[in-house]
């Protein structure tokens, strides 16, 4: 998700070769998701660059419509993100997945 309308995330889904596979991206433009999610990136030095607020660098874990787990890879040093984007990367969220697993076995 990135507040982008549709047509943007569309295009950016071509150029990355997720069309018609298991990831999907979504648009915000109107940024109610990311204020929902309460993840919006408005800090001044990023806004200079930016120009608009924007969503903040993230990944979430779903189990049957509930939120397990959220990673914010912003922090108070590094607004955007940029410095530990491994904190919502794809390797995050496989450990993420395996914690949950280990989780439900020993339930």
């Amino acid at each position: 998700m990135a507040v982008n309308d549709g047509a943007v995330m569309k295009a950016w889904a071509k150029d990355q070769g997720t069309e018609g596979g298991l990831l999907k991206l979504y648009g915000d433009p109107g940024s109610e998701v990311t204020r929902a999610l309460g993840l919006v990136l408005d800090h001044p030095g990023v806004m200079a660059v930016l120009g608009n607020p924007r969503c903040k660098r993230f990944s979430l874990l779903v189990v049957d419509g509930r939120v397990r787990v959220v990673n914010i890879a912003a922090a108070a040093d590094d607004p955007s993100g940029d410095d530990r984007p491994e904190v919502a990367l794809v390797d995050k969220m496989v450990a993420d997945l395996e914690a949950l697993a280990a989780e439900a076995t020993q339930a």
